[in-house]
């Protein structure tokens, strides 16, 4: 009778295993059970309900690996990641990007000189504790609020599409928590920036540049367009006048003098480039390498303007003499200013809005809490200025925090409340090891000196070009992104930049 037994063992797995058919995509997650096993608490089996607010990460037991959370993946935060011990730590890493961006070749990826994969490292390859530890997670999500007093951190996940599920909360204990949230461009309040102009910061923004690039010139050659619109639609708008907006500007004229006059004759002698600065260019470079630039730029066809931006609208811009800018594509480069929710936060706050931090990068005033990055300043009272928001400066926090709380946890003192009576040591000290930039045509600044009014050494040319090249693929995080970005400017030198809109 053993066949009898397995065949009704059989139907009842294959009832057991039936259910209702229902086409609302939370009934394909029922009641998201999944994030069951990071709380003790059981989940209850819901009916096809809408997401609530979930039990995530629970708070570290005493014979567990203490946890450091990490809000943020640029420069600051995964710094600090790929320099935690994950012997010591549980590490968790929540970003609305599961990847770092190579912010200094961004420029280069809008016009086809370096692919967009070439500047994108995964945060699983910074710190592969995250991807095979089972107590280290990286989670797709924003967080909404920090419960301090509790250790505690909200979270939101990131949802994109029309026909999606809707984004769900959980929370996540720390005994550690880190904030390097970065930083927002600023728009100074001017009306019609977020909506008509790009920013290039991430990824995407590159890629809307490159689509929106390429769309113009081939719209442009369409018969009928008249000469008026072919010269709107071929001007190339750049505001602001630090090193990003300078290096997309030089990147932008090398495509045009390179690569549309060879493939894009017919409309070749339309095409324009303008940067527009309220004041200098490269502010904080040497005023013999600001001269150099410019004299290049103007050569190589950019229009410098010396002007204030007062409105934006959809196919011009109005500056504060009157004057109107008609444009194609509008590329806004003018600093950046804290986020929202560092705004929204109970922390002290530093000079211009960013977390308070003391010299070892600890917010006063709560237990367990470091800021780092562009969100993060020193307080008044520590009587040191706030950092420049530079890539340098975050890295050079992360490298310095993760030795921090490597020391701690070797101490024991890795779980929440227990670092009270441990020595830091030394306090952060930032030495500015100086600035480069590239400015088209095979030429770019280095100016090494200190600070503005130090002396040290500036170059300009072929010989700072090779410098500034030789320099950042170096930086470049892993090896394989250090080949494609070798690949690709070599491929760029013998076959041109790729012009397909993709």
């Amino acid at each position: 009778m053993s066949w009898l037994r397995n065949l009704s063992k059989f139907s009842t797995i294959k009832a057991s295993s039936q259910r209702p058919k229902n086409t609302d995509p939370f009934c394909l997650l029922p009641s998201f059970t999944f994030l069951s096993h990071f709380s003790s608490n059981p989940v209850e089996e819901k009916p096809c309900a809408k997401p609530v607010e979930y039990s995530g990460l629970e708070p570290t037991r005493a014979h567990e690996k203490p946890r450091v959370v990490v809000l943020g993946s640029g420069w600051a935060g995964c710094r600090l990641m790929k320099g935690l011990d994950p012997h010591l730590y549980d590490i968790v890493c929540v970003s609305p990007r599961n990847h770092m961006v190579f912010t200094p070749l961004l420029a280069s990826t809008c016009v086809g000189t370096l692919e967009f994969r070439s500047v994108a490292e995964p945060i699983g390859r910074i710190q592969p504790a995250i991807s095979r530890e089972p107590g280290s997670y990286f989670f797709l999500a924003n967080c909404t609020h920090i419960d301090a007093h509790n250790h505690m951190v909200h979270c939101e996940t990131v949802t994109e599409g029309v026909e999606t599920i809707a984004p769900w909360k959980f929370t996540i204990s720390y005994d550690k928590l880190v904030i390097a949230l970065g930083s927002q461009p600023s728009t100074f309040g001017i009306r019609g920036v977020k909506e008509h102009a790009i920013f290039l910061r991430e990824v995407h923004h590159a890629q809307e540049i490159r689509r929106k690039l390429l769309l113009n010139l081939m719209l442009s050659d369409v018969p009928g367009i008249s000469e008026e619109e072919k010269h709107r639609l071929l001007h190339c708008v750049v505001v602001g006048g630090g090193p990003t907006g300078v290096e997309f500007s030089g990147e932008l004229s090398d495509f045009i003098m390179k690569d549309v006059r060879q493939r894009y004759a017919h409309v070749k002698d339309y095409i324009r480039v303008t940067l527009i600065e309220a004041n200098e260019i490269l502010s904080s470079f040497d005023d013999r390498l600001r001269r150099y630039a410019t004299k290049q730029l103007t050569k190589s066809g950019v229009r410098l303007v010396r002007g204030i931006v007062k409105d934006v609208k959809p196919q011009n811009i109005v500056l504060s003499d009157g004057s109107e800018v008609p444009y194609g594509l509008l590329v806004w480069s003018t600093g950046v200013g804290p986020l929202p929710i560092i705004q929204s936060l109970d922390l002290p706050k530093a000079p211009g809005g960013r977390i308070g931090v003391d010299e070892w990068l600890r917010v006063p005033s709560v237990q367990d809490v470091f800021s780092i990055g562009d969100c993060s300043g020193f307080v008044e009272s520590t009587g040191r200025p706030t950092l420049p928001a530079l890539a340098q400066v975050a890295e050079r926090q992360g490298k310095y925090l993760a030795a921090l709380l490597n020391k701690i946890g070797k101490a024991g003192a890795g779980h929440a409340n227990k670092a009270k009576e441990i020595e830091f040591g030394d306090p952060f000290v930032y030495k500015h090891l100086g600035s480069m930039a590239t400015i088209g045509r095979y030429k770019a600044l280095v100016d090494l000196r200190q600070g503005k009014e130090a002396k040290g050494l500036a170059l300009a040319g072929f010989l700072s070009f090779f410098i500034w090249r030789s320099a950042y693929i170096t930086r470049v995080i892993s090896w394989r992104n250090r080949f494609y970005v070798f690949v690709n400017w070599i491929t760029t030198v013998v076959f041109g930049r790729d012009i397909s809109r993709l």
